[in-house]
């Protein structure tokens, strides 16, 4: 799914519940936090440095825990192969407490900073070199060949919400390929490449990926264009346009929640471009 927003939880008592959990998850890996906090989805995680790695906390209603979100992380780090490059799994402690679940990862600090920081959209041209795109697609190769049972997307989210945001009949996906899954600006760094958060990675349609970074690029053109060039061989594709869509439908159901209103008629656009329908007024 697509990242929706970056933020602490709005009630004082979840953040100061996360924070009791991450100085437990510090204290028993033995390391000492610095530097500032980073948020996740909906406050759902929290992120710090701690020495030369890197600590994040996932919580969840303890009825809720584990599954393809929980597992992603600990999972890509052994079926992944190295040439996809990602911070280093160290260390994994779960636990309960009260009604909620966690999990602390520790897993190597990157200091190469991403592209974006603090949210999926562009919001300049960052110059990447040429080198920069063929890592890129490298990563891309090697990971559609990693075999996953992980559904990433499932044709049910597609069936019942096509018609909903993209005003169409929802396409029958037969082409799929392994993903990110959430392949954002924030999710990469430059000038050397590494890929962040693989909680949601697996299965997904062709197309889906590129498609995704594409959207996440419409705030400056000359980027979004060079996202199509490189991967030209799979968006100019019938399976690849479908995939595209999949990816634009999400995006579109975040944006009806409020979330990115500057992406949100970018994103229409591009879908009525696709499909030559206009987009569902909300």
């Amino acid at each position: 799914m697509t990242t929706l927003v970056f933020t602490a939880p709005d009630a004082a008592e979840d953040v100061a519940r996360m924070r009791r959990a991450f100085a437990t998850a510090a204290h028993d890996f033995q390391v000492t936090p610095s530097g500032r906090e980073v948020w996740g989805w909906q406050g759902r995680t929290l992120g710090r440095r701690a020495g030369t790695s890197w600590l994040r906390l996932v919580s969840a209603p303890s009825e809720r825990a584990g599954g393809r979100l929980w597992e992603g992380t600990a999972l890509a780090d052994t079926a992944v192969p190295r040439s996809v490059p990602r911070p280093r799994l160290r260390n994994l402690l779960d636990w309960t407490c009260g009604s909620y679940a966690y999990r602390a990862e520790l897993t190597e600090l990157v200091t190469t900073p991403a592209v974006v920081a603090g949210s999926p959209v562009l919001d300049r041209d960052p110059g990447l070199p040429d080198a920069w795109w063929r890592d890129l697609r490298a990563a891309s190769r090697a990971l559609a060949a990693v075999p996953t049972d992980r559904e990433a997307v499932r044709q049910s989210w597609i069936d019942r919400n096509f018609r909903r945001f993209l005003g169409i009949d929802p396409p029958r996906i037969s082409e799929c390929t392994t993903g990110h899954a959430d392949l954002h600006w924030a999710n990469l760094t430059a000038p050397t490449l590494i890929i962040f958060d693989w909680e949601g990675w697996g299965h997904m349609p062709v197309g889906y990926d590129p498609g995704l970074l594409h959207a996440y690029s419409l705030t400056v053109p000359a980027v979004a264009a060079r996202v199509r060039h490189e991967f030209a061989d799979v968006l100019d594709t019938p399976a690849g346009r479908a995939g595209e869509l999949v990816a634009l439908g999400q995006l579109l159901q975040a944006c009806s929640r409020g979330v990115h209103p500057r992406l949100a008629p970018l994103i229409a656009h591009r879908v009525e471009h696709l499909t030559g329908v206009p987009v569902p007024t909300p």
